[in-house]
C-alpha cells in the first residue's frame, strides 16, 4: 500500500449501497417503534454526505446499522460489495462523546484498534504520532484524557478512529458538545483531513450550517419514521473558508432549501 508524506496511506473510500432499509424497534407492549423506512441510498468512494433531521428522525439508527452494531429490520447495508453484519473492518466510527479510556495515554488511545487487532505496534506508533501532528496535539501523546480540553478529547477520538484507515468513516454529531469556536476549528480541520485522506464520510448533524459547509451531499431526513426528504448536492469549490462561505449567497441559499423544508414540516 502507498504511503503519502504523512505517513498515512494513501486509502480509497468504500462505496456504499443501502438497499431498502428499514428498522422497526421492538418494545414489551404496544407496537414496535418503526425509526426508518425503506431507506435507498449509494454513497460513491471518497464523497463527504452528512445527514441532518428532526431529534428522533433515524439519523443515529442509520449511521448504526452501517457500523454493523444491529441488524436492520428489512433490506441490507454493503460496503464494498460486503454485506454488513457485524463491525466490518473498514468502518471506523466517531460518536458525539469521545468514550476515551481515561487510564490510558493519549498515544495508547489511538493505538487501541490496532492492539485488538494485533497489528504491528511500532508501524501503528507512527502513524498516531503522525495524526497527532495533523489535528495540532504534537507532545501531547504522554497526556491522559483528563489533562485534556473538550475539544482535544475528540480530536483524540477522531484519531483513534483515522489510525485504521477507513474506507469508510462515520460521525455521530462528533461536534455537538463543543463550544462554537471549538467547534468551527474542527470544523475546517476535518475537511483538511478529509481531502488529504480521500475516505467516504458519513456525518450526521443537527446544524444545518455545519452539513452544507462540509458535504459533498445533504440528505435531509424527515420525522419518525426516517425517509430522505431530499438529496441535496452542494456545489461550492473546496477547501471551503467558515466565514466566507456565510457570505456566500450559493452557500446560504443551500441553507434556506433545507430550512424550508423544516419549517413546513414544523420542526422549525
Amino acid at each position: 500500500m502507498n504511503q503519502n508524506q504523512t505517513g498515512l496511506s494513501d486509502s480509497i473510500g468504500a462505496n456504499v449501497r443501502i438497499d431498502a432499509v428499514t428498522k422497526t424497534y421492538e418494545t414489551r407492549e404496544g407496537p414496535g417503534v418503526h425509526a426508518l423506512d425503506r431507506i435507498d441510498l449509494d454513497l460513491a468512494s471518497g464523497s463527504f454526505v452528512a445527514c441532518v433531521g428532526p431529534s428522533g428522525c433515524g439519523k443515529s439508527t442509520l449511521l448504526s446499522l452501517m457500523a454493523g452494531l444491529f441488524p436492520p429490520s428489512e433490506g441490507e447495508i454493503r460496503v464494498d460489495g460486503s454485506v454488513v453484519r457485524k463491525a466490518h473492518p473498514k468502518v471506523g466510527v466517531v460518536f458525539q462523546t469521545d468514550l476515551l479510556l481515561y487510564w490510558r495515554t493519549v498515544l495508547d488511545n489511538i493505538m487501541l484498534p490496532l492492539e485488538i487487532k494485533r497489528q504491528d505496534r511500532e508501524q501503528g506508533r507512527k502513524r498516531a504520532l503522525d495524526l497527532l501532528v495533523q489535528v495540532g496535539l504534537e507532545g501531547f501523546e504522554s497526556k491522559y484524557p483528563s489533562e485534556l480540553s473538550g475539544g482535544m478529547r475528540q480530536r483524540v477520538a477522531i484519531c483513534r478512529a483515522l489510525i485504521q484507515e477507513p474506507g469508510l468513516l462515520l460521525m455521530d454529531e462528533p461536534f455537538g458538545a463543543l463550544d462554537a469556536l471549538t467547534r468551527e476549528k474542527m470544523i475546517t480541520d476535518l475537511e483538511k483531513m478529509w481531502l488529504r485522506l480521500g475516505n467516504t464520510v458519513l456525518f450526521i448533524t443537527h446544524g444545518i450550517d455545519e452539513a452544507v459547509f462540509l458535504a459533498d451531499r445533504v440528505l435531509v431526513m424527515s420525522p419518525r419514521p426516517g425517509r430522505v426528504d431530499l438529496d441535496l448536492t452542494v456545489d461550492m469549490p473546496r477547501p471551503r473558508n467558515w466565514g466566507a462561505a456565510h457570505e456566500d449567497p450559493v452557500f446560504n441559499g443551500y441553507v434556506r432549501q433545507i430550512r424550508r423544508i423544516f419549517e413546513a414540516e414544523g420542526v422549525l
